[in-house]
Parts: C-alpha cells; sequence; structure tokens
C-alpha cells in the first residue's frame, strides 16, 4: 500500500493545487491513500470549514489531520 502525506495545505493556492494536481499524482504514482494536514487550509490561512473538507475529500483525499489552529 501506498500512503501519500502532504504536509500543511495553507490558503486557497494551497487547495487549488491540491485539487488540480491530485488526481494525476495519484494516478502516477499509484497511491493508495492520502493524508493532509488541512488546519491551515482557509483562505486567511488558519483553520479550515467543512466546505473546505469536503473540497478536499473530494479532490481524492481520504484523511484531514489538524493541529493547534483547529
Amino acid at each position: 500500500m501506498k500512503i501519500f502525506f502532504l504536509g500543511d495545505i495553507v490558503g486557497r493556492s494551497a487547495r487549488q493545487f491540491v485539487n488540480k494536481n491530485l488526481e494525476g499524482i495519484l494516478k502516477e504514482k499509484k497511491i493508495d491513500f492520502v493524508i493532509v494536514n488541512g488546519e491551515n487550509a482557509a483562505d486567511q490561512g488558519v483553520g479550515i470549514t467543512e466546505e473546505i473538507s469536503n473540497e478536499l475529500f473530494n479532490s481524492g483525499v481520504d484523511v484531514i489531520t489538524t493541529g493547534n489552529h483547529i
């Protein structure tokens, strides 16, 4: 099993990169499971919303970790 872990996704531009590129990376590298740290994924770079969580899950993320910004 191949697991892909991405550190902090910070702000809108990082989310856009994940949304645009994750599917291709998963196929190319034959990745089975994706974990991202999403605690800084909000537009301001601090926190995460339900909408952003759903966006990440829909892009291929399996688990979102958090930390002190939640």
